[in-house]
């Protein structure tokens, strides 16, 4: 599955439009991670439980969003995009969506 930020693969052409597709997952650090990430606010710099637990979370959500695309039968994904949000005060959504496509060489 070829997924691509752009509306457009080098060397492809869109043959079909397959739709609109996403995958999302909803993420919690636990509690144990929480306080230790909560320490090092105190310290400063980047917090690398809840940076694991993001690129993690974005990579779930794009083989999801692939998953949805081979089912609708699409072979790409073009235009991917990520959105995220907050859920409450321990939450955060991670959705990756874009159009699913068929694409041939040229």
């Amino acid at each position: 599955m070829i997924v691509a930020t752009t509306g457009d693969v080098a060397g492809h052409r869109v043959v079909e439009t397959k739709g609109q597709v996403f995958g999302v997952i909803v993420r919690s650090r636990g509690l144990g991670g929480n306080i230790l990430a909560g320490l090092r606010t105190i310290l400063g710099g980047e917090i690398h439980e809840y940076t694991e637990m993001v690129e993690d979370a974005r990579r779930q959500a794009i083989d999801r969003m692939c998953k949805n695309a081979t089912m609708m039968g699409g072979n790409a994904v073009v235009r991917m995009m990520f959105d995220s949000s907050e859920m409450g005060t321990t939450m955060t959504e991670i959705v990756a969506y874009g159009t699913a496509v068929v694409i041939a060489p040229e």
